[in-house]
């Protein structure tokens, strides 16, 4: 028996959550991102009518206003995005606990079992398509297949609120004629390369002999030929195992020239408030800490370090990022530019294997000391409470980098139309 999978997709969603909250820009096109007032950033999302408009995601907001004159712009408020994410969550946790997040607004249901009470996969589709319009005020979009891929592939297929089902008896006919880029991972670079050998849509793909594009593409090739052929066995995870999001991070350009570690820990420690912070604040934690610099000559790189555990501490993350600058710069110039970054999210409730050489009583110290740093901030404002070190230079010192910046978090998907990159 075929697995009977979903996959939701909240349409538009920044900018339907934001009409929602503010009717009175309804009728104008909207695009969320960026500081409005400082005219600077990128649209991270926009409504229909901005879409029609020409108005892309990844525009840089002055690009989006010369496409569409009359485009109105609203900052992002990533907090009530993910709110409303653990709302249709909830919605979909009456019918099973198999639900993947892929992003905020997607996710990925497996009904199979439900089904023997609430019917096909059809119905048990709109029946969720009408309790988010009714509960949530939005509109979602809705793939039903037998596997991952092709449900998400359901879910693209048509939109606003609507639902398509892709089955094995009509797949070779919704599926096979789309461009071979609407395949899950198939990139720009991966398109430009099929493109070369003749492969244009999903059909080619599934036609071509698997060795061939192993030859071509390495093991994504096996991947992708499984893909486009249906035969993905992929499972849908349990509730609460992972998070919408997989990362968040958060980047400035320092108010002066960087020239010694001391100045650097300063500005890691301020980054790093501000992304434990928000993982606190989002109930998420993570196993992996990335720093990327950048030299008062532009250049730049990108390091990442897998920790033992999951955390949202400050100081685990602060120390791991201050390791890795030590291991990488060797201070050929003055840097301009820092960025600290923790991903592979999971809920902070999620069960960890604890390890024998780490103190789990001293973190839960470092833990509830971050906690009340975070009360007293938001009651007093930032500079009520604030680390000795940050006397050192009241220049630096004076960054807020949670407030002062916009962190826009990472979706899982990172590909061709859909690339994360720090939102300043």
């Amino acid at each position: 028996m075929d697995r009977i999978i979903l996959h939701s997709d909240m349409n538009n969603c920044y900018a339907s959550i934001e009409l929602l909250h503010h009717p009175e820009l309804r009728g104008k096109p909207l695009a969320v991102g960026g500081d409005p007032e400082a005219r600077h950033g990128i649209v991270l999302a926009k409504d229909q009518l901005a879409k029609k408009a020409g108005v892309k995601t990844g525009m840089a907001l002055w690009q989006a206003r010369q496409v569409c004159p009359e485009i109105q712009f609203i900052e992002p408020h990533m907090d009530l995005y993910l709110r409303f994410s653990w709302l249709a969550h909830e919605i979909y946790a009456d019918y099973t606990d198999l639900q993947e997040p892929f992003g905020v607004d997607e996710s990925w249901i497996d009904v199979t079992d439900s089904c023997a009470l609430k019917g096909d996969g059809m119905k048990v589709a709109q029946e969720i398509s009408s309790r988010i319009k009714f509960e949530l005020g939005i509109t979602v979009s809705i793939g039903v297949s037998w596997n991952k891929i092709f449900a998400k592939l359901g879910s693209d297929y048509k939109k606003p609120d609507a639902i398509t089902q892709i089955s094995r008896e009509n797949y070779q006919q919704i599926v096979w004629p789309l461009p071979v880029e609407e395949l899950l991972y198939v990139g720009r670079a991966t398109k430009r390369k099929l493109n070369l050998y003749g492969i244009h849509t999903i059909g080619d793909l599934a036609a071509t002999d698997p060795k061939y594009l192993h030859s071509w593409l390495g093991k994504m090739g096996y991947v992708l030929s499984v893909f486009a052929n249906g035969d993905d066995q992929t499972p849908v995870s349990k509730e609460g195992t992972s998070a919408p999001i997989k990362s968040i991070g958060n980047s400035t350009t320092t108010p002066r020239d960087l020239v010694n570690n001391e100045d650097v820990a300063v500005i890691v420690y301020l980054l790093a408030e501000s992304v434990s912070a928000r993982l606190r604040e989002n109930h998420f934690k993570g196993d992996v800490v990335e720093i990327s610099v950048r030299d008062n000559e532009l250049y730049s790189f990108t390091r990442q370090q897998k920790l033992s555990m999951a955390t949202n501490i400050t100081n685990e993350i602060a120390l791991a990022a201050m390791l890795l600058f030590r291991e990488n710069y060797h201070w050929r110039k003055p840097i301009r530019s820092v960025g600290v970054r923790v991903s592979s999210l999971v809920m902070e409730d999620c069960p960890v294997q604890l390890d024998l050489f780490i103190s789990e009583e001293r973190r839960e110290k470092q833990h509830r000391m971050d906690v009340a740093v975070d009360d007293i901030r938001r009651r007093f404002g930032f500079y009520s409470v604030q680390r000795g070190m940050m006397y050192r230079d009241r220049v630096l010192a004076s960054l807020n980098a949670k407030e002062d910046h916009t962190v826009h978090p990472h979706g899982y998907m990172e590909r061709g139309n859909r690339t994360g990159a720090y939102a300043r």
